[in-house]
């Protein structure tokens, strides 16, 4: 990402402000994993998306039309000591180097540089309440000017959720953005293809996992967006199943849910196939019907069309198909009353998809002035319906029991339509079993 790309979202977000306003952008805290051992450092998505600077201690203050400069910044300053054993810092001199800063203080200048630019300023924008430490130095530094109200100061009076606008800003991927993503979904879907070939009875579900890890590792994604899920035989039903210690055996399907991140942004994607590389009857007929509502769901990712239509055409598909297989009651023509009693729900009991981007759920509202809102190009997202049917639902009969299916895929909405993004991972029947069963 150039330097240009981060001053535009500033731009684009100091126009957003109302005038009057400021800013502050906090870095993530590092977090202790077990005494002196910290987890690896995972900066906060807003901070980054803003700044694109890496490091933890930090705070970003962007003061729109001040004419010393709009953004002040403020980070570790770099020590030969602590270099020794944790690398450098990027330090003052590299923030006004390289990070587009018009001002760059040591951290622990915080307290004094802070109300100053808070003076005559109306409003603060800042994450509310995500950060207590945040929220009690920032009523500090608030007092302070309050204490210089005799002098003719002004102390901001509003305080609100930076978050917003941010949510929003983000919801719509730049061309530079865009490249990443689908690198990053290149990366993953490699890795997915790579988990298929290694795939066959009596390995561990976290050798899956490793697999995967390990491939994206090697093509340049060495982060992981999220967990990697790899549940075989019924802990497929189990939605965020992260144990993955389980033996794989022959004759259950197994769910593979991962993606890598890469330079800050997410790929999601999911894959169901069997463990000993054939589809079984009653695991085909399942699986073709999630694969059915997925495509139909997909149908439905076109701009204009509102966010639930694509759900709607994933549990109408889902529902018909588990009328025509037993699983449901009623027959064809009770089909409208099952659906409106969301009967579909015990076997299928999430969202179809969600925004992806800097966060694998990525943000932005799902809703606008009370209605599901519409797509627009630029939107990037997941498809992902499927079915759970539990090993002990007697409701079912024995052979759909304890099977799990999702198959899920990254989706552009394009001007056009949309680009499934993760396409090269395989997905029908005939292309999984191909995969699995080649050299």
């Amino acid at each position: 990402m150039t330097a240009a790309e981060y001053k535009r979202r500033r731009r684009q977000l100091a126009a957003a402000m109302q005038p009057g306003s400021i800013a502050l952008l906090a870095a993530a805290p590092e977090l202790v994993r077990n005494r002196d051992v910290h987890y690896p450092y995972r900066q906060d998505s807003n901070f980054f998306y803003v700044t694109g600077f890496p490091e933890p201690e930090a705070l970003a203050v962007l003061v729109p039309g001040r004419a010393e400069g709009e953004l002040v910044f403020f980070c570790r300053p770099r020590d030969p000591e602590r270099a020794l054993w944790v690398g450098a810092y990027i330090g003052v001199e590299g923030l006004l180097r390289d990070f587009g800063a018009d001002e760059a203080h040591p951290i622990d200048k915080l307290d004094e540089i802070l109300p100053k630019l808070l003076e005559d300023r109306d409003r603060v924008y800042y994450p509310v309440g995500a950060d207590p430490a945040l929220d009690q130095c920032l009523m500090k530094w608030v007092n302070v000017v309050r204490d210089k109200v005799r002098s003719g100061m002004r102390a901001p009076t509003e305080f609100v959720v930076l978050d917003r606008l941010l949510s929003e800003q983000r919801l719509l991927k730049s061309k530079a953005e865009l490249r990443i993503i689908q690198r990053a979904v290149r990366i993953s879907t490699a890795a997915h293809r790579q988990v298929m070939r290694l795939c066959r009875p009596g390995l561990w579900e976290y050798q899956l996992e490793a697999e995967f890890v390990q491939t994206c590792a090697a093509r340049g994604g060495r982060f992981q967006a999220y967990p990697p899920i790899v549940g075989s035989g019924a802990n497929a039903c189990v939605l965020h199943y992260a144990d993955n210690c389980l033996r794989l055996e022959d004759g259950d399907l197994v769910l593979v849910d991962a993606g890598c991140e890469l330079a800050g942004y997410a790929s999601d994607i999911t894959r169901t196939f069997p463990v000993n590389g054939c589809f079984s009857p009653s695991q085909r007929e399942l699986y073709e019907l999630v694969l059915a509502a997925q495509e139909a769901a997909i149908a439905k990712a076109v701009p204009g069309n509102r966010w639930n239509d694509m759900h709607k055409a994933a549990v109408r598909t889902l529902t018909r198909g588990l009328v025509e297989l037993g699983i449901l009651a009623g027959g064809r023509k009770a089909v409208p009353s099952l659906l409106k009693e969301e009967k579909y729900k015990p076997y299928f009991p999430h969202r179809t998809g969600h925004w992806l981007g800097m966060d694998v759920h990525d943000v932005g509202d799902y809703r606008v002035a009370g209605k599901w809102r519409r797509l627009e190009p630029g939107m990037v997202l997941t498809v992902e319906p499927g079915l759970y049917i539990p090993a002990d639902c007697t409701e079912v009969s024995e052979p759909y029991r304890g099977i799990g299916i999702r198959i899920e895929d990254d989706v552009l909405i394009t001007a056009e339509g949309n680009e499934v993004l993760s396409a090269c991972a395989p997905k029908t029947v005939s292309d999984i079993e191909t995969c699995m069963n080649s050299e």
